[in-house]
């Protein structure tokens, strides 16, 4: 078959809800119209990325198929090194177009979104397992023959319609289809439903993609911000007297961070905490590598999860807002919040008075009882009276917090931490105790996550205290300690170190 007369192959990779087989019906209409034999198959996708799917479509020429006498026969399915087209929703779809090879440099145009959606691995990774999106970006655009991408989740929020049509807006744009503008508005007012957003994403779409891509502005210098209350407003005031250079804004984002988990009180220990450790340090060179990290981590383990914050977070008047822009309630529609509550033994001792927690976990009959009441879990609705009250209740025990048994035990946890890395330092080993301070990315989240998480710091501690370790050798036993929740590949680098 020439070139002249194989048919316009096009593959849709979408994911659940976003359209994508409206756009694959709107493209066979697209052909069936204006003069193509049309064909669309699909191959439904892996649930980690919310039944994403591939689309397939053919488009043949009906006047080439009559000249020849015969109607020909089309693929069910993309083969690489053979697809003129490919419309990506998300970027990560992108990218899998590409390594699977639908994507060519002499043949692909390339149509897809720069947002990402995160994939269940991504979420779900111990440490920041997010694809780098500057690397994905850089793979589509050196793979394909055109590459037209910019934000169409964005755009298709703002429209009020969903990113298939601003994907086949963007796809208008190119020319890669031998159809006019027009052709493809027409398409969306023969679907009959949604027409008036569906064409105003489209007609914003077409627009977008003919611009050229914008440059990156240079991020903005840093500004302290201003707070209303004097007692916030002292501790940026003190931020800005001891720390500089980019350890300014993460020091700025800690207090932040704190005052609204706890109080001013607690975010001034914060600051006392990073100016005990880093006067430890011996340089200027080693303090800027240190005090950026350490700003940071510090400010996550300050920050830990607990069943107050849990409930202080799920009974806010933002995350209501969020949500219901999220699902697009209009005014007067009900929304209706079920959460799953579990809490185990642990988060209960954890959020009574230390000693109280402390003889509930070494009790005998009284833990059993509330271990039985704790297994069974329950739903709380916390758009109902009786299960809002009982988080915001909850939620106000953070006056509290001080005397409570979690308290106590990570605050002890942290100042050992930070004294592993004051010894460090005073050892003159900084890019050890830079070490030290990453390691903390090991504990974060909530009941069997956090324990998890924790036996792996521990672990990494009774290494580094049993022998002083390069640098290097603990970063790697950290990457390891991440890889997966069992441990199981930090007990093979242990081992594989004679350090288990």
């Amino acid at each position: 078959m020439t070139e002249a007369t194989r048919p316009i192959t096009i593959a849709v990779l979408a994911m659940g809800g976003e359209g994508g087989g409206v756009l694959a019906d709107w493209l066979v209409d697209l052909g069936e119209h204006n003069g193509y034999i049309a064909q669309t198959t699909s191959v439904p996708g892996v649930a980690q990325r919310t039944g994403a799917t591939i689309y397939y479509v053919e488009l043949f020429p009906r006047a080439a198929a009559q000249a020849a006498g015969a109607r020909p026969v089309l693929a069910l399915m993309p083969l690489p090194g053979d697809v003129d087209l490919v419309l990506a929703s998300e970027l990560m779809e992108a990218a899998r177009a590409v390594q699977r090879g639908l994507v060519t440099a002499d043949r692909t145009t390339l149509v897809a979104s720069t947002h990402r959606v995160y994939a269940i691995a991504e979420k779900t990774a111990l440490g920041d397992g997010r694809a780098d999106a500057q690397a994905l970006l850089a793979q589509a655009r050196q793979a394909a023959k055109r590459f037209v991408g910019f934000d169409m989740a964005a755009l298709a929020e703002v429209q009020g319609s969903v990113i298939s049509a601003v994907l086949f807006g963007a796809l208008a744009a190119t020319g890669a289809l031998p159809f006019e503008r027009a052709q493809f508005a027409a398409t969306i007012e023969r679907g009959g439903i949604g027409v008036k957003s569906s064409l105003a994403a489209f007609d914003a779409a077409y627009r977008q993609a003919q611009q050229p891509p914008a440059d990156s502005p240079p991020p903005a210098p840093f500004t302290l911000p201003r707070a209303g209350d004097p007692e916030v407003q002292a501790l940026l005031d003190r931020a800005a007297r001891e720390h500089g250079g980019a350890a300014l804004p993460l020091v700025v984002e800690g207090l932040r961070r704190l005052v609204d988990w706890q109080d001013p009180a607690y975010a001034a220990l914060y600051l006392d905490r990073l100016q005990a450790t880093l006067a430890e340090v011996q340089s200027n060179n080693e303090v800027s590598s240190l005090a950026a990290e350490l700003a940071r981590h510090l400010a996550l383990w300050m920050s830990y999860e607990d069943t107050v914050r849990v409930a202080d977070l799920k009974t806010r008047d933002t995350r209501f807002a969020r949500v219901a822009a999220e699902v697009r309630a209009e005014p007067g529609q009900v929304l209706a919040f079920s959460e799953f509550m579990h809490p185990r033994l642990q988060e209960i001792a954890d959020t009574l008075p230390a000693g109280v927690g402390r003889w509930l976990l070494r009790s005998g009959a009284p833990r059993r009882w509330v271990e039985r009441i704790a297994n069974r879990g329950r739903v709380v609705g916390t758009t109902s009276l009786g299960g809002f009250v009982l988080l915001w209740t909850l939620a106000g025990l953070r006056r509290w917090r001080r005397g409570m048994l979690r308290y106590e035990v990570e605050q002890q946890r942290i100042e050992a931490w930070l004294a592993e890395v004051r010894a460090a330092l005073q050892r003159g080993d900084a890019a050890l105790a830079v070490e030290i301070v990453r390691c903390q990315r090991l504990v974060k989240g909530y009941g069997d996550t956090h324990e998890r998480g924790l036996a792996s710091f521990d672990r990494l501690r009774r290494a580094w205290r049993r022998q002083p370790l390069p640098a290097a050798t603990l970063a790697e036993l950290r990457a390891a300690a991440l890889a997966d929740e069992q441990g199981h590949a930090l007990t093979a680098a242990l081992q594989r170190l004679n350090l288990a």
